[in-house]
Formats: structure tokens, C-alpha cells, sequence
């Protein structure tokens, strides 16, 4: 019996893992312990290693606080403007973390399809309006936008919280594009049963 030969992980080089560095190799094993599988977005950046620990130091700042939004706000947004960005691997990978982190199967699909039509506290609306802003037309944010998320409750850090996840992941979705990455299949089900 064939079976079909997957695509490469990224139209550029992958090095050997051993070839690595080693603290890249650990943090590759420290993810793979979390998850069973090493993410393709740190081994198609593996080729650039100062750009890979510069990527994860800036990710990791960003999506791994304990204060301000949650873990689920904040993947929320990564979704919502990596579906407005058209970027499959983060709507993909980060739609399955959202799913986890907000114990919703149905939440990712919904909100990287189209977040205004999901099933959102007016808060969480507030919020996304806010990041589709600055993911699209950032060059038009004004006070009023900020007075919006204030009067949700959002603090002065939880915007600019907001706009800077918003801003990373859209030069991560157009990294991942343009070197067009491709999902694990393992993502896909992750979160959904």
C-alpha cells in the first residue's frame, strides 16, 4: 500500500535537530514534552538562530504572562487576526491552544472565520475590534478606540498588551506565508473532544 508523501514543513532549509544549538534543542524538547511533538514554526525558524530565540523571547513575553488578559484572551486574539491575515498555520496551531485554554471546541473556528458572529462577551468584541484595528489599519487608531477599551474595563497595559500581540502576529503570519509553513496535523484535533 502507498501512502501520499506530506508537503515539506516550509519552503526553506531545515537544519538537523542534533545540528541545533543547544538551547535550541532544548526548547524545542521542552515544547515537545508539553505538547508530544516539537511545533513546525521552531523548526523552520531553526535555519536563523538569532532570529528564532529573538521570535520565542518576544512570543513568550507577550503570550505567557500570568497578569492582565488571560491566556485565552490572548490566544483569541492571535486568532482572530491570523484569520484576517489568511495565515493557516496560527489559526491552525493557535486555534487549538485557544480551544484548550478556553475549554470551547467550537470558540477558534468561530472566532478565525468571523469573531464578530461568535459567541463573545461584548468585552471580548471590544477587544478584537481593537486588535482587527491595529492587524489592518492601525494608521487610524485614535483615542476614542482607546476610551472603548477603557470603558470595558481594559487597562492602560492590557491595550497596549492588545495591540502588541496583534502587531507580532501579523509579522508572524507573514513570516509563516511566506515561508509557507505548514500545521502539524496534530493541531487540528487538539481541544476539540
Amino acid at each position: 500500500m502507498m501512502t501520499a508523501k506530506l508537503p515539506p514543513i516550509s519552503r526553506f532549509y531545515i537544519p538537523e535537530f542534533a545540528s541545533l544549538p543547544e538551547d535550541m534543542q532544548q526548547a524545542m524538547r521542552k515544547v515537545e514534552e508539553k505538547s508530544g511533538f516539537i511545533p513546525n514554526i521552531f523548526l523552520a525558524l531553526a535555519h536563523r538562530p538569532a532570529e528564532f530565540r529573538a521570535f520565542f523571547a518576544y512570543h513568550d513575553a507577550l503570550m505567557d504572562k500570568d497578569d492582565g488578559l488571560s491566556k485565552a484572551e490572548r490566544e483569541m486574539i492571535v486568532v482572530a487576526t491570523s484569520g484576517l491575515n489568511r495565515c493557516q498555520y496560527c489559526v491552525v496551531a493557535h486555534g487549538a491552544i485557544l480551544r484548550i485554554r478556553a475549554r470551547n471546541p467550537l470558540i477558534a473556528d468561530q472566532v478565525s472565520v468571523n469573531w464578530r458572529k461568535a459567541d463573545l462577551t461584548p468585552r471580548q468584541k471590544a477587544m478584537l475590534a481593537y486588535a482587527e484595528k491595529v492587524a489592518l489599519d492601525a494608521q487610524d487608531i485614535e483615542e476614542a478606540d482607546h476610551d472603548v477599551l477603557r470603558d470595558h474595563g481594559f487597562s492602560a497595559d492590557e491595550i497596549w498588551d492588545i495591540g502588541a500581540i496583534a502587531a507580532f502576529f501579523g509579522m508572524s503570519n507573514r513570516l509563516v506565508n511566506a515561508g509557507d509553513i505548514r500545521p502539524n496535523d496534530e493541531f487540528y484535533m487538539l481541544g476539540r473532544t
